[in-house]
């Protein structure tokens, strides 16, 4: 078996169920107007400006909050200088590029699905939406955290800000192979990657702190 097979093997098996999704899906396409594939085109395209904002909202916010993080430790007045300065930027990369892109995501996956819908009967989307729903809540939780920060209360190290900001790559990994392989994905190869993955950005950053 060629490279290329060995690997179709273990993350698209073919089945009878995916030949069955597969012709499904076709003729859901082929039955659908010019104006609903275009619309489902324009949906897919704003969905994917969305997601790309928010996870680049995200690894800018919390870059912000390891240098935050760093300026508190620092002595007056060069703290009170910076820390303000970093919880304005915060707070913008927040509310101007992080919820808006959040409701660009969830709004136009929401359209995708309406005009989509055989999706809602897989596993992979329930997955996905999973995945989705827990980067929602990881994001809203970053709110609470520029608060400790404006306030100073926060008890996090620029060490456990670094470690924060992998998040959400983990996510990425997770949400991309959903969508892009659907029905094919073998879950054991997924959450074993995702496993290793994470270990290696957990090793990376504990390298990265031994240094400094």
């Amino acid at each position: 078996m060629t490279t290329f097979g060995k690997l179709r093997s273990t993350f698209a098996p073919i089945n009878e169920r995916e030949r069955a999704i597969t012709l499904c899906v076709t003729n859901h396409h082929s039955n659908q107007s010019p104006k609903m594939a275009t619309w489902y085109s324009i949906a897919k395209s704003l969905h994917l400006i969305g997601m790309v904002s928010w996870m680049a909202g995200m690894f800018y916010l919390v870059r912000i909050m390891v240098y935050h993080a760093m300026a508190l430790e620092k002595a007056e007045p060069e703290r009170s200088t910076l820390a303000q300065q970093y919880t304005l930027m915060e707070w913008k990369s927040y509310k101007i590029i992080l919820q808006p892109a959040i409701v660009i995501t969830w709004s136009f996956g929401v359209m995708m699905l309406f005009i989509q819908p055989v999706w809602l009967r897989e596993g992979w989307m329930h997955l996905k939406l999973a995945f989705l729903i827990l980067l929602t809540g990881y994001t809203h939780s970053l709110k609470g955290h520029i608060r400790k920060l404006e306030n100073g209360t926060s008890k996090f190290t620029h060490i456990h800000y670094r470690a924060l900001n992998e998040v959400p790559t983990i996510f990425l990994v997770a949400i991309v192979f959903l969508a892009v392989f659907k029905d094919r994905i073998n879950y054991l190869a997924l959450f074993g990657g995702l496993a290793i993955f994470t270990g290696l950005i957990a090793w990376g950053i504990r390298k990265a702190n031994a240094k400094q």
